[in-house]
């Protein structure tokens, strides 16, 4: 009888956590397990197939992909790995991949330290292999909660520890790793925010660095400083990459750490988190940018955001901020001509009546110019009071806050000691649905119903749990907060007109009451700013 020949494909992976174990799971110590072990067997070797720096929660991983394809067409029929977790650290996928497509395929698996090779279904460790699958799962969790928490601990203590550093710097060699000014392209960025605030949009600053053959960010990271990717020279400097430079922190001496998350462990999507959520570390490092020049940027940019413009171009100072009280749909500014005055003069009223009349809501009928004046006042008495007693209502801030985070801390915790018991449960389930499969007191289709729904479930609890501990964990600079509203207000004291740049810095939204003549009772104006200070969010009553 002929015998079968073997044509193997070695397959090895080494994960950024991985790395901190040392030679024993380097990659060199994985091809010459692998490579051994196929030269005593008298395996062909075709290919190595190597995920260099790629956690194992995935598959969808470039090598490990191409190792399948070459599988599932015929260019191999062995694979071979130093074991299960090089695979994988999802158990449900591994399974399915060693119990279902490999078998279909006729290819042979073979896991050499865990002593699995599925030419040999009856031995004692197939058997325990789902035990090993679910014991590499929970070890990939449990070490992503573990660098989660450190990453946490790094971030609040003022650690930089970004892959690469922002353009404009590169990292110290202090324990901090604190940025360092980088002369050779800082010039680059303060010629960047010089252009914007002489009115320069993003897309010709972009096309003006291009036209001057002066690297971006990623080719100069590439190219100068040698990190990690492909030379592409098609990467060229885009307004995406501009503004996002513009609205960068880092500039001018702040450092802001977690700025995004994954989804979970097993899901690498990064999703941005809000700003309140980040981590950041005042007064850093030094600046590239002068407060100044940061200032007239932001200005700019302020004047530049949403807010309905007339054909003049003109966007008024209170556009986009205002809601209406009673139906909460956004009001509009419309204008009338005036043949008195001979101009044309302005007015907010309720987006959802001017769209679709009395069915929807009533008129909220008020004149720009009085609305202006209002805020304005209000501005001006709160930055005068502020300027008399500016201690007791930073005091009364901070009380109020620490407050607030105390109640929702008490709840938090309530809620994530029930979630984490229940995923304690879930994993003991699974458990012991694995161990009733190898008893053969359960069938195997049930068992993987079970499993599914149970990590289906898990998963969920997983995702809620790590947006818990956040909450948790990341704490908000309180005292920081309030100093820097009480510093904008105070800028106001004088000010005779109402600015998009002063709405923009101090007012979150403005709730707009309806008519006297409609409600029966007076106007109530309601401004909400973005910090809570005592006696500063309140109601404005208005005679009409």
């Amino acid at each position: 009888m002929k015998q079968k020949k073997y044509i193997a494909g070695l397959y090895m992976r080494l994960s950024q956590e991985d790395e901190r174990q040392g030679e024993s799971v380097s990659i060199d110590n994985q091809r010459t397990i692998l490579r051994k072990y196929a030269e005593d067997k008298g395996f062909e070797i075709h290919d190595e197939y190597i995920d260099d720096g790629v956690s194992g929660t995935t598959f969808q991983r470039p090598e490990v992909q191409r190792l399948l394809d070459d599988a599932k067409t015929g260019v191999i029929n062995t694979i071979i790995v130093k074991d299960l977790s090089r695979f994988g650290r999802n158990y449900i996928e591994v399974g399915q991949y060693v119990d279902y497509v490999f078998p279909a395929f006729g290819i042979r698996f073979i896991a050499i330290q865990d002593n699995v090779d599925t030419e040999n279904r009856d031995s004692n460790a197939m058997e325990m292999m789902p035990i090993v699958n679910i014991f590499n799962e929970w070890h990939a969790a449990n070490t992503s909660k573990k660098i989660r928490a450190v990453r946490r601990s790094n971030a609040l203590a003022g650690i930089y520890s970004a892959k690469k550093a922002t353009y404009g710097y590169i990292k110290g060699t202090d324990k901090k790793r604190t940025p360092v000014i980088d002369e050779e392209v800082a010039p680059i960025v303060r010629r960047i925010f010089e252009m914007y605030a002489s009115g320069i949009s993003p897309k010709n600053i972009a096309d003006i660095l291009n036209a001057e053959g002066i690297a971006s960010p990623g080719k100069y990271a590439y190219e100068k400083l040698g990190h990690k990717g492909r030379p592409n020279e098609m990467r060229i400097w885009g307004d995406v990459s501009i503004r996002h430079m513009l609205n960068n922190i880092m500039y001018i001496g702040h450092l802001p750490m977690l700025q995004g998350t994954t989804v979970s462990y097993k899901n690498h999507h990064r999703q941005a988190k809000d700003r309140n959520e980040w981590a950041i570390t005042y007064n850093n490092h030094e600046p590239i940018i002068s407060q100044e020049l940061w200032d007239k940027v932001q200005e700019r940019q302020k004047h530049m955001a949403q807010g309905r413009k007339t054909k003049t171009g003109y966007v008024h100072p209170l556009s986009g901020f205002l809601v209406c009280a009673d139906c909460g749909s956004k009001m509009k500014m419309c204008a009338h001509f005036s043949k008195a005055k001979n101009k044309y003069e302005f007015y907010f009223n309720c987006g959802n009546h001017l769209r679709y009349g009395k069915t929807l809501c009533f008129s909220h009928y008020i004149p720009a110019k009085v609305l202006e004046e209002i805020v304005l006042d209000d501005i001006k008495e709160m930055a005068q009071r502020i300027a008399l007693d500016e201690n007791t209502i930073r005091e009364e801030y901070i009380r109020h806050n620490a407050e607030m985070q105390e109640n929702s801390i008490k709840t938090a915790k309530k809620e994530l000691q029930a979630k984490r018991k229940r995923t304690e449960e879930l994993s003991r389930l699974m458990q012991i649905a694995y161990e009733d499969r190898l008893k053969g007191k359960m069938p195997e289709d049930i068992c993987l119903g079970f499993i599914q729904k149970y990590s289906e479930e898990q998963k969920r609890l997983e995702a809620d749990i790590a947006e818990l501990e956040t909450k948790l964990t990341e704490t908000e600079n309180t005292m920081q907060s309030a100093d820097e509203f009480i510093r904008n207000i105070k800028k106001y004291l004088e000010t005779p007109t109402l600015t998009r740049e002063m709405c923009y810095e101090l007012i979150e939204r403005i709730v707009v009451g309806g008519l006297p003549k409609v409600t029966g009772k007076e106007r109530e104006i309601d401004i909400v700013y973005k910090v809570w200070v005592i006696g500063l969010i309140r109601f404005i009553m208005l005679p009409c």
